[in-house]
């Protein structure tokens, strides 16, 4: 069997963690594992009425992350997913119960059943953190065309930005690498792609 090598790829909505997890898998024949959005019966219904829907949208997420993290340990060679159970946690959770779209009690049970999975998990070897202006942001988000994710509001995509960088400087279970994608195009562009290449590989191969 070959070694596992286990990388995280992170970021905010629209940041290009999908889009790289495909470049690496290709580039290195690994085993992508992408968030179950489509999934989610109930994404849709969330960005309609955040404060309903929070709470069933946030425990399917973390019900079905913590089936991928467990699929990921059984598999060998260079695993990469986007999105890891942490930020689900860490990142979405906390910022819904801040905005009073999770009552205490809601939020207690998620966290608890959170931390239980987590005793259960290996960390990755590597984090990739990926970030870009709120622009940028927006406009992915309209041209990859999610119905769902149209109708987010900036406020949202904000808040979880604030806690995205305060999450990424208390990660100290794994190597971050931070990686800003705002003029990076590592699927056509060459010298993007290139450039990439020389920063990661060190760490896959």
């Amino acid at each position: 069997m070959s070694k596992r090598r286990y990388i995280a790829v992170a970021g905010n909505m629209g940041v290009g963690k999908s889009t790289l997890v495909q470049f690496l898998t290709t580039q290195f024949h690994g085993t992508p594992f992408y968030e179950p959005v489509d999934e989610n019966p109930y994404f849709a219904r969330f960005f309609k009425d955040m404060r309903k829907w929070a709470f069933h949208s946030q425990i399917y997420f973390l019900t079905h992350k913590f089936r991928i993290h467990q699929v990921i340990e059984q598999t060998d060679g260079l695993v990469v997913i986007d999105r890891s159970i942490y930020e689900d946690a860490e990142i979405f959770a906390k910022g819904l119960f801040a905005a009073k779209k999770m009552t205490d009690d809601e939020f207690d049970l998620y966290w608890a059943l959170y931390q239980s999975m987590c005793a259960c998990l290996k960390p990755p070897d590597l984090l990739i953190y990926l970030t870009c202006s709120l622009d940028t942001l927006k406009d992915r988000i309209h041209k990859r065309g999610r119905g769902a994710e149209k109708a987010v509001p900036d406020a949202h995509l904000e808040r979880l930005q604030r806690y995205y960088d305060d999450w990424i400087k208390r990660v100290d279970f794994c190597e971050v690498i931070t990686i800003k994608t705002d003029d990076l195009d590592y699927l056509t562009d060459l010298i993007h792609r290139d450039r990439v290449l020389d920063h990661l590989a060190k760490y896959i191969l």
